[in-house]
């Protein structure tokens, strides 16, 4: 059986009437071990006969099959693999890749066919060294000679075994020398059993061939064996090989990712060009969602310092209630009953007054609050100077008072006040505590405040014997809204009617909580616009990219490999550029929150480890979801358009 057959084989370019016939009813066989020169003039259909036959191109109708197997019928992976298993080309032009040293350039062909670094290494240095170049092994293709360029294709061409040797022009860039020496390793190929397939125009060329095929027109008008086919030169059908399908992807995948780096490296300016939307875009997010959640910790922090845990009871109906001043219907006895519940940490009634504060020479409006001694654990007043009044002081009616900051900073500027006598509303009092300035959302009040024992008030500075409102503190355990509701009940039933309401800060700071979230993600929705642009600058370059490398794809699948290994290396790209992009984004949030917070201490940042992940896993999808469509269309490329193209 014929290993080549070729049965009415007929090649059209172009559509309708513009369509030409470059191959007409072309009918050939060859045998395994034969030396084939195909002559003919420019556009005779040399060429395209020879790229019909090595599978890089496709016939318009006819049949041809390599041994015994029909071509057409043939999925583009599997043509890939026939090439890759069967075919060795040499090419006029030599088509190395630039970005490779020889030895690369001589084992790619093995990586798409499965075969261990190792082995693939060792076979390539032979190859390399049997023609002559294993001083050259780590060379660039610039850094060769025409001569020496071509001797690595041969050496390529063999690398997977090269059963049937496909040379289209192999002399024709070469000096004579040079060409002399390709036709001797091409004739002793041939004496090792290679079927070779010469396309030439030279006739000096042809006659190292042992049959000459003339083709015009697209029409074989000779076929001339000189020498008869020797019985020794059939080769046999070479045993099928068997790969590792593991090692097989996982080479795909690492020479994949090699050339990834090395593209993005050979041009680094377009590729930071690419990176810079998601550069700006991941930075955006990752710093709004730092800054959103810095100042929802500071805000909420603020509102801890005035006790998100603690729960103020007013008499009347409600917040807004015009009645409410004249309602009595809390009491010192519900302070009392309250603080026996096991689920408050501390209670105390409060009796308002507000007032003249005198000492001197100097008179002050000042607010005075009526408390009991558990009052500063409940609002978290930090004690500066002094100390806070304690039971006795509160059981004693005793007149004494805690002042804030602004008050100290009012009467005494310079001097200690402990021990101090002011007078409010012609009451004396003696100071025996400070309180701390405060850091949460009263740091900018210039409210004086004073804190007496409430039994105080009512004995000695107002004379009336209800209280304002009742103040707990929920214990750490419990949630402040359970509390709440069950303080609700228990007050309801004592009094036998809900004649109170109740306030907290919890209440403000889910409010609060809610609404940081609210703008966070809408401005994190705002900065995602900026990676959808940087997505679809990537697909563009990657476009561009496609379009500037489309020889190089030729150059691959013509070697072997497949549509999936195309696909792959162009995404594994454009992931890459994502990664790094993202990855210099978060650095960049993390330099813009360094400056801020250095600058700016009102503009906290709070990075978390799951927004950075996000961030990643959003630079992963955008190179996969912006990546796919020039990688599958890189995959998708005709062989033998992508070989063509400069």
């Amino acid at each position: 059986m014929p290993m080549i057959e070729v049965s009415n084989l007929t090649k059209y370019f172009g559509e309708a009437a513009n369509r030409v016939a470059v191959l007409n009813e072309v009918n050939l066989s060859i045998e395994s071990g034969e030396f084939i020169a195909i002559i003919g003039q420019s556009g005779s259909g040399k060429t395209t006969l020879m790229n019909t036959l090595g599978c890089l191109d496709t016939p318009s109708s006819g049949s041809y099959k390599i041994d015994g197997r029909e071509v057409s019928s043939l999925s583009s992976n599997e043509l890939a693999k026939i090439r890759g298993e069967k075919f060795g080309f040499i090419f006029q032009r030599y088509n190395l890749l630039s970005s490779l040293s020889a030895l690369d350039n001589v084992a790619l062909p093995a990586i798409y066919l499965g075969i261990g670094h190792a082995q693939r290494v060792s076979r390539a240095k032979k190859l390399l060294t049997d023609l002559g170049l294993g001083d050259k092994l780590k060379n660039k293709p610039h850094e060769l000679s025409g001569g020496q360029q071509q001797r690595v294709s041969i050496a390529r061409a063999l690398m997977n075994g090269g059963q049937i040797i496909l040379a289209d022009e192999p002399t024709g860039a070469l000096d004579s020398q040079s060409g002399k020496m390709v036709m001797q390793v091409l004739t002793e190929l041939h004496r090792l059993n290679h079927t070779i397939i010469l396309v030439t125009h030279d006739p000096q060329i042809a006659k190292y061939a042992h049959r000459v095929i003339e083709i015009k027109d697209g029409n074989i008008i000779s076929d001339i064996r000189k020498h008869p086919l020797e019985e020794n030169n059939v080769k046999e059908k070479p045993a099928k090989r068997k790969y590792n399908s593991f090692i097989f992807y996982k080479d795909q995948l690492v020479e994949s990712f090699k050339m990834s780096i090395q593209a993005i490296l050979a041009h680094k300016l377009r590729s930071i060009l690419t990176m810079l939307g998601i550069i700006i875009g991941i930075a955006s997010v990752v710093s709004v969602v730092a800054l959103g959640r810095g100042s929802q910790e500071k805000i909420l922090a603020d509102i801890s310092s005035l006790g998100t845990d603690t729960i103020t009871i007013y008499p009347g109906s409600g917040a807004g209630d015009i009645y409410s001043g004249k309602v009595t219907s809390l009491s010192v006895d519900d302070a009392q009953e309250l603080a026996k519940l096991n689920y408050l940490g501390g209670v105390s009634p409060t009796a308002s007054a507000s007032g003249v504060l005198v000492f001197n020479n100097v008179s002050v409006n000042a607010q005075v609050a009526g408390v009991n001694e558990q009052y500063a654990n409940i609002k978290g007043l930090k004690i500066a100077t002094g100390r806070f009044f304690n039971k006795e002081d509160v059981i004693n009616n005793n007149a004494v008072v805690v002042i804030d900051n602004n008050t100290k900073k009012r009467l005494f500027p310079s001097s200690n006040a402990i021990g101090k006598v002011v007078l409010f509303n012609k009451q004396p009092l003696e100071i025996i505590g400070v309180t701390a300035p405060s850091s949460g959302f009263m740091a900018g009040s210039n409210n004086l405040e004073l804190w007496i024992p409430y039994t105080t008030v009512m004995t000695r500075v107002s004379g009336n014997q209800n209280i304002t409102s009742i103040i707990v503190k929920v214990k750490e355990s419990l949630s402040a809204q359970i509390a709440d509701q069950g303080l609700k009940k228990f007050l309801a039933v004592k009094h036998g009617t809900e004649d109170f309401y109740t306030a907290s800060m919890d209440s403000i700071k889910q409010t609060i909580q809610s609404t940081t979230n609210t703008m966070t993600l809408l401005i994190s929705c705002i900065a995602l616009i900026s990676l959808v642009v940087g997505g679809i600058g990537v697909m563009n370059i990657m476009l561009v990219s496609v379009t500037e490398r489309t020889k190089e794809i030729g150059v691959r699948m013509a070697i072997g490999a497949r549509e999936y290994s195309i696909l792959e290396q162009f995404l594994i790209e454009a992931v890459l550029i994502c990664l790094i992009g993202g990855g210099l984004g978060i650095g960049l949030s993390y330099l813009i929150g360094f400056i801020f917070s250095y600058l700016l201490e009102g503009f906290p940042f709070l990075f978390s480890l799951d927004s950075i992940i996000v961030a990643l896993c959003c630079s992963s999808v955008i190179g996969i979801v912006f990546g796919f469509m020039p990688a599958r269309n890189a995959s998708r490329l005709n062989p033998i358009v992508a070989l063509s193209r400069e």
